[in-house]
């Protein structure tokens, strides 16, 4: 993982190096601007619930839907988004480069992305346990058990990283098959080729339930690691990052105040408060310090909605998958999540 992360460093260095004025100035938003859509990163396949493209090739997810967000606050049309397929590893270099204009991608806050890449983090948007699943077949009672066994892995990612640190921690030794492709990694767990598979827990909950025979896999009861998943820009745009957060923080105090893609206009038209009155943009004042209009939040509510709606089409009761929320709720449901004040 070393070896990626001084290649990454070097690449994006280079790719920088190359690029005028992109981020060093602080300027992405008016690059986005005068591109005239902003790039976000896809996935290289499906991955499902955050990045998946469907038949006719169109992009959903909770990531492409925070990506859409963000291009709606700045254009007021969510079909701004440009969505380019890349794998994980192309995550940085393709960021650091200018390729894309921030990376939503499933990505977790970790102190080398920090540190070493220069990148800076937002808000958490989606907190999930990393976990193991099991053959049912193979008896087994924790990973510990497992030893000497081969181990499926999503090669190139902070996974990689947790497995290896928690099976010295167990004291044991496993074969790590780390796969790039999230199709392959899931493929060579159901096929038999990995004895267990060790993946964020919302993607092991998705794959399993794509299964015709669901209770032939369990998840057993380690837990690897906590992960919150953020949204990374390049270091030294302060305003660009603000943009980003302020957009999740939209999301959530729409949800939190009742405000819906539904009934928007009506809550437009008669503010219950002074802050959904500067919210939605009929108080002046939302827009000016970030560099955009002041009924941008309005039109990211109105054309995505609030955040419990990108939720449940993507991952929730609207979506294949029916998960529940847990720790990614709002802090007055039994969650963690919350808006900054609007004053």
């Amino acid at each position: 993982m070393k070896t990626f992360l001084k290649a990454g460093m070097t690449l994006g260095a280079l790719a920088l190096s190359a690029t005028v004025g992109l981020a060093a100035d602080g300027d992405t938003l008016k690059t986005v601007k005068q591109r005239g859509v902003m790039n976000c990163p896809g996935h290289n396949g499906s991955y499902l619930g955050f990045a998946e493209v469907d038949d006719k090739g169109v992009w959903k997810g909770i990531d492409i839907d925070l990506c859409r967000a963000i291009a709606t606050a700045i254009f007021g049309d969510p079909s701004k988004a440009k969505v380019i397929p890349i794998s994980w590893e192309q995550r940085w270099p393709a960021l650091q480069s200018g390729d894309i204009d921030i990376v939503v991608k499933a990505s977790g806050g970790t102190l080398s992305r920090d540190t070493e890449l220069n990148l800076q983090f937002s808000n958490s948007y989606y907190l999930g346990t990393t976990k193991v699943m099991a053959h049912k077949e193979l008896g087994l009672e924790s990973l510990k058990d497992a030893e000497g066994g081969t181990i499926c892995v999503p090669a190139g990612t902070s996974t990689e990283r947790q497995v290896t640190s928690y099976l010295q921690r167990l004291g044991i030794e496993m074969e790590l098959v780390a796969i790039e492709k999230t199709e392959e990694l899931d493929n060579a767990y159901f096929s038999g080729r990995c004895d267990t598979y060790a993946q964020w827990g919302p993607v092991l909950a998705i794959a399993r339930s794509t299964q015709q025979d669901q209770d032939a896999h369990v998840l057993l009861p380690d837990v690897l690691a906590l992960e919150p998943e953020v949204m990374l820009v390049r270091q030294g745009d302060d305003n660009w990052l603000d943009i980003a957060n302020w957009t999740l923080s939209a999301l959530l105090f729409a949800e939190q105040e009742g405000i819906t893609s539904a009934n928007v206009d009506e809550m437009k038209a008669n503010p219950a408060t002074n802050e959904v009155s500067k919210l939605l943009g009929v108080t002046p004042g939302m827009g000016a310090g970030l560099g955009l209009s002041d009924d941008w939040a309005y039109n990211v509510i109105k054309h995505i909605g609030n955040y419990s709606e990108v939720f449940e089409r993507s991952l929730g009761q609207g979506s294949p998958y029916k998960m529940e929320r847990e720790m990614t709720n709002l802090w007055n449901n039994g969650g963690v999540l919350f808006p900054y004040v609007i004053d």
